[in-house]
């Protein structure tokens, strides 16, 4: 029978029963091969509701570093009956199914091209354990100790992993280590080892770290100056504030007196946290709240109120799929136009949007400068891929030396010299006027904060002019922004190119390495990665240079397409929409397949003459 022969390039997934303790152990699998310097990208696949449903952890290896999920399984880990029969049809063709055969199964159950790798796994639990929880949890590392004699994993760098788990636990860590060579030495004595995908020491992992999204951007909002946290547990987001006092606890907390220098609120509602993360920034800290899509359609009215009423904010959308409570553990950009024009009326709301855990570190601290700056929301737009998967990335840098910028701030002194303070008063064309903080000043600089109509020095006013003015002022404000957010990024192609694709987010990596195949198939494509909303001009110069621009995108009503389109003013006709929304992350075969069928309706052949 054929199958699949490869070093440090191939897909692993793990299909388990939830509650079953494996996703520690599937992490240890993917750790060990970066230990061994081998490039992975794993990506856990679990369910929203209870115990004992199906769950699945996906590992890529990739020594090129293509970190998005490649499409297909090479190695199929079969641990769960319910699932078996769409767990075996993932499969290539001359791939691996290690599946427990302790209990005979009938040949229906199997695939011809597919080579079947069977271990009595729990024959072996039973007869080594006697408690049921041990024979269920140690099966897990059991089944590691195969894979580790099966794909050549070096078991020093499982026992590494151990020892740094279980440190001062000398009891758990020599557990562990008898299941995982339980299991090894099996494999080794009635296994072929090894199989033909294999892994193999290699240097390609670097200085990269380690990361997931979610962990990166609370970092990053420590680093940010982010002073207060108000949030309300919803997946998949939650792991983000939690992160969050954890750094705090770390880096926030005065020495020498034990002081804490932050504040963390679980709010009643997600409501209640946008409230208190507002009038945290209107008395001058720097604050946000971690949310969802579910969460962002509860929030618009008051972030319409931190919108008119001009004060600064952050919020870290990491999305899911909806609409309504939609997909919990599913991945989609499903938020944008949501996130873009939050509230009733005449919003436009500044968005980011990181490809990575590194952007989403550098990202989010870049959000609170720019929400003081412009006085407004802002965005952090990730979503369950990027925030809850662990990814290699670049490690983060920090500029010691930085220091914030609070925007346009009147302080007393200011206000003493007698300086003219219009709360809403336009004085240098930007559409940024001043602020004050609350007790600037005893008598001078002190305004009343509403989100009703009201003129330049925030008195209140429901006249025609005063509402048009302050409207084309906000306006003026959001075009202030298109200079201030980060720039799209170009990956031009290899030769001139016909067509040009555009893309944002969660969708880079598979869209880099589908740019490579496309390459190898002679179908050359400029790439612009959007980072941001607003738009600068480049975007609009991007579409006019190409007749047809695909907009690669993971949600079914193309939304980063439709604000090209209303705010970029594209043509539509030269847009052609790539969209997935399945809930898992788009992949390069995906990708590839889509561009190639629009590219080559789009080829005109030459007509040969009759006889010539």
């Amino acid at each position: 029978m054929k199958r699949i022969e490869s070093i440090n390039d191939c897909v692993v997934k793990f299909a388990n029963v939830n509650g079953s303790g494996s996703a520690s152990a599937n992490e240890l699998f993917a750790r060990a091969i970066l230990r061994m310097g081998v490039p992975v990208s794993p990506r856990n696949i679990f369910p929203s509701n209870i115990q004992g449903l199906p769950t699945w952890y996906e590992v890529r290896v990739n020594e090129t570093g293509y970190l998005g999920r490649r499409g297909g399984v090479d190695l199929m880990v079969a641990m769960n009956p319910q699932t078996w029969d769409n767990d075996l049809k993932e499969i290539e063709a001359g791939g691996y199914l290690f599946y427990d055969n302790s209990k005979p199964l009938p040949k229906s159950k199997f695939r011809d091209d597919v080579n079947l790798i069977g271990m009595p796994l729990t024959e072996i639990c039973n007869a080594t354990y006697t408690d049921p929880r041990q024979r269920q949890l140690f099966k897990n590392i059991v089944y590691v100790g195969a894979l580790s004699a099966l794909l050549e994993i070096d078991p020093a760098e499982i026992e590494k992993l151990f020892s740094e788990q279980y440190k001062g636990k000398e009891a758990l860590l020599q557990s562990n280590v008898k299941a995982l060579h339980l299991g090894r030495d099996y494999a080794q004595q009635n296994l072929s080892c090894p199989l033909g995908i294999r892994v193999r020491r290699a240097n390609k992992v670097g200085n990269k770290i380690f990361v997931d999204g979610n962990n990166a951007a609370a970092l990053g909002a420590v680093y940010g100056g982010a002073a207060v946290c108000a949030w309300y547990p919803i997946t998949p987001s939650s792991s983000l504030a939690e992160a969050f006092i954890k750094h705090c606890q770390k880096l926030r907390v005065e020495p020498a007196t034990g002081k804490s220098r932050y504040a963390i609120i679980q709010g009643e509602d997600e409501l209640a946290s946008i409230g208190i993360a507002i009038g945290a920034g209107w008395n001058g800290a720097r604050s946000f709240t971690a949310t969802s899509g579910p969460g962002i359609s509860l929030m618009t009215e008051f972030i319409g109120l931190a919108y008119f009423a001009e004060i600064p904010v952050v919020l870290i959308d990491v999305q899911r799929g909806g609409p309504s409570t939609g997909m919990p553990t599913r991945t989609q950009q499903s938020d944008v136009i949501a996130c873009a024009y939050a509230s009733h009326g005449d919003t436009k709301h500044v968005l980011l949007f990181p490809e990575d855990p590194a952007e989403c570190f550098h990202f989010t601290a870049q959000a609170f400068d720019l929400a003081e700056r412009l006085q407004t929301p802002v965005f952090v737009m990730t979503d369950l891929d990027i925030g809850m998967n662990t990814r290699l990335c670049a490690p983060f840098q920090w500029d010691d030396t930085k220091t914030y910028d609070r925007g346009k701030v009147m302080s007393h002194d200011d206000l003493e010299s007698g300086a003219d303070f219009g709360r809403y008063l336009d004085v240098d064309g930007d559409g940024i006027p001043y602020r004050t903080y609350p007790g600037t000043h005893p008598t001078k600089g002190g305004y009343f904060t509403r989100g009703t109509t009201k003129d330049r020095y925030a008195r209140y006013s429901e006249t025609g002019p005063d509402y048009v003015y302050n409207m084309e002022r906000l306006l003026r404000k959001f075009d202030t922004a298109k200079k201030l957010v980060p720039k799209p990024l170009l990956t031009p192609a290899e030769r001139p190119a016909r067509f040009g694709a555009i893309f944002y987010g969660s969708t880079a990596p598979a869209m880099y390495e589908a740019l490579d195949e496309l390459t190898a198939r002679g179908i050359h494509v400029n790439a612009l990665r959007v980072r941001s909303f607003p738009f600068g001009d480049e975007i609009a110069d991007f579409v006019t240079s190409h007749p047809w621009v695909f907009v690669v995108e993971q949600n079914r009503d193309a939304q980063l397409k439709t604000l090209l389109v209303n705010e970029a003013k594209c043509n539509p006709t030269r847009l052609l929409s790539v969209l997935h929304y399945d809930g898992t992350p788009v992949t390069a075969r995906f990708i590839v397949d889509q561009i190639s069928q629009h590219a080559a309706a789009r080829t005109v052949l030459p007509l040969k003459r009759v006889g010539a």
